[in-house]
């Protein structure tokens, strides 16, 4: 019997941690306009050390061994194909879709890596830094900074009327505190446009008129959901007014039986972290095997359920701040958990990989 085609769109979180674990179920398409996978969580650590983005930039041919891998986007899909911007058709008997975000990055691993490595002679050279955005990126690009480089002069300007607004107040309130002891300047319910501050004199005015000095900045806001391309097929009538994709409870687009959905593109309501994202990717790798296999199992599909809203926000190589349903800490012990490697070894431990880079 001929093995099943599973044709898997994105190769971010999900979609990297799916083909991994289904690439000997079946006949596996790993289709991403990247070469490479990169673990989103320890990025800001990259731009204040470098060495360390070798560890997380990983191509995805070290850990997808025996499926195809296709580098281009996904442009258009039909009941039984995946067209790509490439001109190729890939046949499928199961798709699953993990664009999550969209992200303009490198296409290889070698060029995102001198991509950190631009970013971080950016920061060394700049003896004052504007961040824009107050989210988690912002906040820990901000710690990281404040932390291995404190002479450096950083300032936040978020529009919201708390940083971290995606958790509660209390862990908004002890982040802030924290980084105003590390001399963070946090300027809040403010914007700022980057493209008309004057590069000569390096000056940024806020929506409040405030003047912000700063040799060089950072946009560290929400990306956009990677569905754009789903617009014109279809599954058009299938995402919600977010631009993400309406899942049932096995995480198959609703209405179909051969399609799935996982990770940040989904409408699950829940923080949209990578860890979740792995989670989906487990869950559907099961039902995946489980309809591969056959013989009527549709009744023993593993169901999703929403995860509480329980997030670690590393401020630094020591310290974080973390919300769990009935606590919300800041400081070393969370730190332990996230601050150090970032869960950087685990990761490539859970793709098959050592977890340091060996040296070549």
């Amino acid at each position: 019997m001929a093995e099943k085609k599973v044709v898997i769109v994105g190769g971010g979180v999900a979609g990297a941690s799916l083909a991994k674990n289904i690439q000997n179920q079946a006949n596996v398409t790993l289709i991403d306009p990247k070469e490479y996978f990169e673990i989103p969580w320890a990025s800001l650590r990259g731009l204040v050390e470098p060495s360390f983005a070798e560890r997380i930039v990983i191509n995805h041919r070290e850990y997808f061994k025996k499926g195809d891998l296709v580098v281009s986007s996904a442009v258009n899909i039909t009941e039984t194909e995946v067209f790509t911007a490439d001109g190729q058709q890939i046949a499928y008997d199961y798709l699953v879709i993990a664009t999550g975000h969209a992200e303009p990055i490198p296409k290889t691993r070698t060029e995102r890596l001198d991509q950190y490595k631009a970013e971080n002679a950016k920061i060394k050279s700049a003896s004052s830094i504007l961040i824009v955005g107050g989210g988690p990126t912002g906040v820990e690009l901000a710690a990281e900074i404040a932390v291995d480089f404190p002479d450096k002069k950083v300032t936040i300007v978020h529009k919201g009327v708390r940083l971290l607004e995606y958790i509660g107040q209390k862990a908004s309130s002890k982040t802030l505190k924290w980084l105003k002891s590390k001399k963070v300047d946090v300027k809040l319910e403010q914007s700022v446009e980057v493209k008309s501050s004057s590069e000569e004199n390096k000056t940024y005015e806020t929506s409040n008129g405030e003047t912000i000095e700063a040799d060089a900045h950072f946009l560290c806001i929400g990306k956009p959901v990677g569905s754009t391309w789903l617009r014109e097929t279809l599954l058009k009538d299938d995402l919600d007014g977010d631009g993400r994709i309406k899942v049932d409870e096995n995480l198959r687009v609703k209405g179909r039986s051969n399609i799935f959905a996982i990770g940040d593109i989904t409408d699950v309501q829940e923080i949209k972290q990578g860890v979740y994202a792995s989670g989906h990717a487990q869950l559907v790798a099961k039902n995946l095997k489980l309809l591969i296999e056959g013989g009527g199992k549709e009744n023993k599909l593993g169901t999703y359920k929403a995860q509480p809203p329980i997030s670690i926000v590393s401020l630094g190589r020591k310290t974080a701040v973390a919300q769990f349903p009935f606590i919300t800490v800041l400081g070393r012990l969370p730190g332990m958990i996230k601050s150090g490697d970032l869960f950087v070894g685990k990761t490539r431990k859970d793709l098959g990989l050592e977890p340091n880079v060996k040296k070549s």
